[in-house]
Formats: structure tokens, sequence, C-alpha cells
């Protein structure tokens, strides 16, 4: 009897958090949270975690309100790059495999509509936030380790380990340029504020993440982008009378990290562009200048909408039939988002990218930290997709998705509050007007 009795207690148990929203809610914010911390580290475990949480917000969501909610373009842009993925297969040449593992990446997309729909009505979003920048900062600690003791890494042997444990150094560069531009909008409201420890701290913990970057692992685009991302932060945080200076400051911080031991040789962009143009040399600069040329020439070939989905790969290899060199190279990405999407499909995929990035830049146009991030992922992925296709690159999309999404749903939340707020007064004075006493 007993043993059915404490049965019944736990089904009674379960059937309650069952049925609790607030439970489920928390169990959402939970799988957000091991998805952020755990994308430095893994992509096995940001996909099963990202899985986990698409599954947790299907069981409770409201489907109504999520359906109204993709009108909005920052919803039914990602929709529409995904569908023209998926009609772009109809006139593609390409095999199946390459068709499908293009639609992969778009797919990713899908979850902004999600994360904007559960973070606008979550009180735990710059949880989730907060858990990747100090996930971040543990990679950083250990790049740092493996600059003194190469040795310590997870990379395999004959790989390039100098200051990377895990991953690669672009990806690294991604998340330390992001963090470190991000920590300065918290700087400047603790300094305003008084807080100087605090201030010292995360100031600290900024110049860490610059310093890994310019002595111990180098990626040409992180430096290349974090003067504007530092910029974007500042700049409207501060009067006119400081701008020069800060824009000055920016600057030279490009500058300084350009001149590093480990950059010079990384930024040796002339020289490799002599040796392209001299003897076809398949040089990192050459390299990209002969994939922008031959892309270009197959944008000009169908540039309504494009060449189908997945095309790229086959194009490049017809291109090179008969060629030597850097000109012999293929490659099933062009190392540019945009001539990626005009490639595939044309002038109809152009529009559509540019007008999702628009919409999402717009959504963080005003606001605190949230919208600061937001934005700062947003441009950042834009400036990047210049030099490659960060969009549909697994970790920066990621960092996209989560980042836009998160960020978007706290700043919708804050809208709606701001809202609500300046609709409260009208509404009591209608109640009160309505409950007066008549003559």
């Amino acid at each position: 009897m007993l043993n059915v009795g404490a049965t019944r207690s736990l089904a009674a148990i379960f059937l309650r958090y069952w049925r609790s929203t607030a439970f489920f809610a928390a169990i959402r914010d939970f799988f957000a949270v091991l998805t952020a911390a755990a994308l430095p580290w893994s992509t096995t475990l940001v996909v099963i975690f990202a899985l986990c949480w698409l599954g947790s917000v299907a069981l409770m969501i409201d489907y109504g309100v999520y359906f109204q909610s993709l009108k909005r373009p920052i919803c039914f842009l990602p929709f529409a790059l995904f569908g023209l993925a998926v009609v772009g297969t109809l006139w593609s040449d390409a095999t199946w495999d390459e068709r499908l593992h293009v639609i992969g990446p778009t797919a990713r997309l899908l979850m902004l509509p999600g994360l904007f729909y559960h973070f606008e009505r979550s009180s735990r979003g710059m949880w989730v936030l907060v858990a990747f920048l100090a996930s971040c900062t543990v990679v950083m600690v250990t790049s740092w380790i493996v600059a003194f003791n190469p040795g310590f890494t997870l990379k395999s042997a004959g790989t390039e380990v100098c200051g990377v444990f895990v991953k690669n150094y672009i990806d690294q560069g991604q998340e330390f340029a992001l963090c470190a531009a991000a920590l300065v909008y918290p700087i400047i409201l603790l300094l305003r504020e008084r807080k100087w420890l605090w201030a010292a701290a995360l100031t600290a913990l900024a110049l860490s993440f610059i310093l890994n970057m310019t002595f111990v692992v180098s990626s040409r685009t992180a430096l290349l982008t974090i003067p504007i991302l530092f910029m974007i932060v500042a700049l409207p945080q501060v009067n006119w009378r400081a701008a020069v200076p800060l824009s000055g400051v920016a600057v030279m911080l490009g500058l300084a990290m350009a001149q590093s031991p480990r950059m010079c040789p990384t930024f040796d962009t002339l020289s490799d562009y002599q040796r392209y143009h001299d003897s076809n040399a398949e040089t990192s600069t050459g390299l990209r200048l002969e994939f922008w040329k031959k892309s270009i020439r197959f944008f000009r070939e169908a540039p309504v909408i494009g060449h189908g989905t997945g095309s790229i790969r086959g194009l490049f290899e017809k291109a090179a039939v008969g060629k030597t060199g850097a000109e012999a190279v293929v490659v099933g990405n062009p190392h540019n988002q945009t001539l990626n999407v005009a490639v595939q499909w044309g002038v109809v995929g152009i529009a559509v990218l540019y007008a999702m990035w628009l919409s999402h830049l717009m959504l963080f146009r005003r606001g605190g930290w949230a919208a600061c991030i937001g934005l700062l992922i947003v441009v950042q992925n834009i400036l990047s997709s210049l030099f490659n296709s960060h969009l549909f690159d697994f970790n920066e999309s990621w960092m996209y998705v989560f980042g836009v999404g998160i960020a978007g749903g706290i700043q919708l939340r804050r809208q709606s509050e701001i809202s609500r707020q300046s609709l409260e007064p009208g509404v009591r004075s209608a109640s009160n007007a309505a409950n007066e006493p008549r003559p």
C-alpha cells in the first residue's frame, strides 16, 4: 500500500510539473544556456542541446501567437531564405548531396522566430548571453596555456595548435572579437556610475581577449572588424568631443594589432597578390581573388535566379578543366556571403539576404546591453561575410542565430514593456472617467 501511495504521489508531482508552463520555461532556458556554453567547445553538443531546446519549445508553444509573429520581417525573412534554398533545388544541376548540404545551414535560420517568441516572454535571456561570455573566457584561458605549453590541446597532431585548444583559429577569433567589443558597453556604464573595481575587472577581461588575438591566435577577419565593432558600441555612449579621440584610439588599436609579430606574415597581402599575379601561385589573397572573379562570372551567367542550390562546386569544377595553379582550385564556397548567395539564387537571393540583415539591424537600433550585443552580432556577420560565408558556416551561423534570436527576444520584451507603460496612464484615465458618478 505504501508503494502504491508513493507512486501516486510521484505521479501527482509529475503531472503538476508537466502542466506547469513556468517549469517548461525554465527547461527551455536551461537548454539555451547549455547551447550557448557549448558553442565555443563542441559542434555535436550544440546540435544536441539546440534540438532539446527546440523540442521543449514545441511542447508548450502557443502556435496561434507564434504563427501571428511570423508576419514580422525579422521572422519571415529567415523563412524566405530557407524557402529559396529549397525551391532552388528545382533548377540546380548539382547532386542531391550537394543540394541538401547547402539547405542544412539555411535551416538553422528557422530557429530565429522561435527564439524571438520564447525570449520575448522569458526574463532569463541575459543568462544565455553571459553563459557564452563565460564559456569564451574559459577558452581564452586555455588558449594562453596552449601558447606556452603546446601539448595542452585537444587538436590532433600535425595541425596548427599554437594557442588553439579546440576548434580552429577563425572561430576562436570571431568569438573573442565579439566578447571584447560587447564588454565595452558595461565598462562605460560602470565608469559613469564610478564603480571602478568592476570596470577595471571587465577592462582587464576585454584586454585579455584582445592581447590573445594579437599575440597568440591571429585571425585577419576578426582583427579587421574589431575596431569597427568598438566604435559601434562606444560612439553612441559619448558626446561629440570624445568621439574624435575615441575613433582615433580604435584606429590605432587596429594598426597596433596589425603590426604584431603574429599578424605581420598574415597581413602580407601585397606579396601574396604579386606571387598570384606573376606565377598563378596558390596564395591566400590570390585564391580569394580567383574565387571572387569566377563567382562574378557565374553570377553574370544567371543573374536573376542563379544556378540553383548547391551548384557552386560543379561550376568551379567546370571552370578548372585544363587549368593549373590557383585557377585549378575547386571549392564549394567562394569565401564571400553575397557571392555565395548570388551564384545560387541570383538577385532574388541577394535581395532576401540583405533584407534579413537590414530587418535585424533595425531591431537593435536602440536599447540597452542586449540590443548592443545583437547589433554587434549582425554587424560582425555582415563585415566578416565580405571575406567568408559566415552566415552558412557552422560556428558563426549558430552565433548569429542564437545571439540575434536571444538579444532580439530581449529587445522585443523591452519594447512591449515600454508600450504597456505608455498606454497605462491613458487606460487608467479612461477607467477613472468611466467609474466617476454621473450628475
